[in-house]
């Protein structure tokens, strides 16, 4: 049975995809920790990020840059934000965001963003990815 993320990925549940390739795909957090927090997903189903070949946890981290650079173009922050952790989902994913401070980092901390902010925010991003250099 394919994943929540799979199902996202594909169409088949609504998501605010911000990147899409042959590899991954990059969606926001419905529960983001700052405006414009993504996650990226490799398309094959692997639970454990850890049992992901190489090749791609190196595209994934690739692209967790180009969103980085478009987050802090697009949102602000000091820094960018990366976990991978995995408990929410059995889908290997990498959480990347703009941060501010460490405080930023607190998954316990998260809010719901309404679909209008997260389509605003997804624009702001898309936008920004188009000025960033990769």
């Amino acid at each position: 049975m394919a994943t929540l993320f799979t199902k996202i990925i594909d169409g088949e549940i609504p998501g605010q995809v911000v990147w899409s390739d042959d590899v991954c795909a990059a969606f926001l957090d419905l529960e983001p920790l700052t405006p414009g927090h993504a996650l990226v997903v490799p398309r094959a189903e692997v639970d454990h990020w850890i049992d992901l070949d190489t090749a791609t946890v190196s595209h994934l981290l690739d692209v967790a840059a180009r969103l980085g650079r478009a987050q802090l173009e697009a949102f602000g922050g000091e820094r960018v934000g990366l976990i991978i952790q995995g408990f929410e989902v059995p889908h290997a994913h990498v959480h990347v965001f703009a941060a501010r401070g460490p405080g930023d980092f607190d998954l316990a901390a998260r809010s719901r963003r309404s679909p209008e902010e997260l389509a605003g925010d997804a624009e702001a991003l898309r936008a920004a990815l188009g000025q960033v250099a990769g």
